[in-house]
């Protein structure tokens, strides 16, 4: 690295970057955000003057960022239409990158991020931090250990009752690509897949729906959204069939007429016992001739003036990050599984559009 401690630019200094990003990073010691680009010039001199260093740039055009060659490590953290332009030119300018979920707005885009983190020799994760809660760190290390058997069926949820997101360009489809499907389904399935190290889809079949996405005054939790902005789906739902014959279902919805809700969860059902996150993390098996139920305990509360506070999910997700690239180690989330999510999202809005399936060969979608 070019200094004692990773160097930082920050691509896109809206909502994500204030929520997740800067004040993960900020939190490391092994790291300095220097740079800080947004194309509203007061985000980006908002964000350099509370975590920046003394004297950090800032920029409204991403590529002059990108000249810095003393700049280590880029996170983007734009809407999803330029995800795959700046992490390209990110990685080509010699820059480890970190890219917010999803990875691309198309399958296409998606390859080709990975095609040039492969070609640089440069590290390349995308923001997939489900990942990194309590719950998924113990579920995944119980599937690694083979305590659900073989996984063949599983669902990866992500509902939302109402809870339409109003502001920035989460209702664009140009810019999105997509609505819940590709904003938080894109959650649940990674998660899924993680969890059951499976990226050999075989086809899938999908359905979207824009049944509640026109409607005035709606009950919302940010308020009604404005049906004339809204232009991507209200919901979507998709199956999945895997090589193995693995089945997955995927529900993604931002309103729906349901009291199950919940997001970022994972539903699943192996050889030798299940898992849900329906009601905190639970497991399900059979043992001496009868079934049981845990629910493992993953506060570290209960003692006394401690209430059992550690890192967020995003912070074990901004450290582990930096860790790999400082220790020279695979990334947790890999982009090549992050492009299996992204084929299937694509084929499932394919499929919606034709009413027919869509099937793959080597985990990539036949067009």
């Amino acid at each position: 690295m070019s200094q004692e401690k990773l160097r930082i630019g920050i691509i896109g200094c809206g909502g994500i970057a204030n929520g997740k990003h800067m004040p993960s990073l900020a939190k490391l010691p092994q790291v300095e955000m220097v740079a800080f680009c947004d194309i509203i010039e007061e985000r980006a001199t908002k964000a350099a003057a509370e975590y920046g260093v003394e004297g950090a740039d800032t920029y409204l055009d991403y590529r002059e960022l990108l000249e810095d060659d003393s700049i280590d490590v880029v996170h983007v953290c734009t809407p999803n239409n330029s995800h795959s332009e700046i992490t390209v030119a990110a990685l080509e300018a010699g820059k480890h990158v970190m890219c917010e979920k999803p990875m691309a707005k198309t399958a296409a885009e998606a390859r080709l991020m990975v095609e040039t983190a492969e070609k640089t020799g440069k590290k390349l994760s995308i923001g997939y931090q489900n990942r990194f809660r309590n719950d998924s760190q113990y579920l995944y290390e119980a599937c690694r250990r083979g305590e659900l058997g073989e996984i063949y069926m599983a669902k990866a949820k992500a509902i939302r009752r109402r809870a339409v997101p109003t502001w920035g360009v989460f209702l664009d489809k140009e810019k999105q690509g997509g609505g819940p499907l590709i904003d938080i389904g894109t959650h649940a399935l990674d998660l899924t897949l993680w969890m059951m190290d499976n990226y050999r889809p075989k086809y899938a079949v999908g359905t979207i729906y824009h049944k509640l996405n026109k409607r005035e005054n709606a009950a919302n939790a940010w308020g009604p959204w404005d049906p004339k902005k809204f232009t991507v789906e209200d919901s979507a739902f998709g199956f999945i069939v895997m090589e193995d014959g693995a089945t997955v279902i995927l529900e993604s919805s931002w309103a729906l007429n349901t009291l199950l809700d919940g997001e970022g969860r994972t539903i699943l059902c192996g050889t030798e016992g299940g898992a849900d996150m329906e009601d905190g993390l639970r497991i399900n098996g059979e043992e001496y001739g009868r079934l049981f139920t845990k629910k493992p305990a993953l506060h570290t509360g209960g003692v006394a003036f401690f209430d059992g506070k550690s890192e967020t999910d995003a912070e074990r997700e901004a450290r582990l990050w930096i860790e790999s690239i400082l220790n020279d180690t695979e990334p947790v989330v890999l982009p090549e599984q992050a492009l299996v999510v992204t084929e299937i999202l694509e084929a499932i809005y394919d499929s919606a559009r034709t009413g027919k399936p869509v099937y793959f060969k080597d985990g990539r979608k036949i067009d």
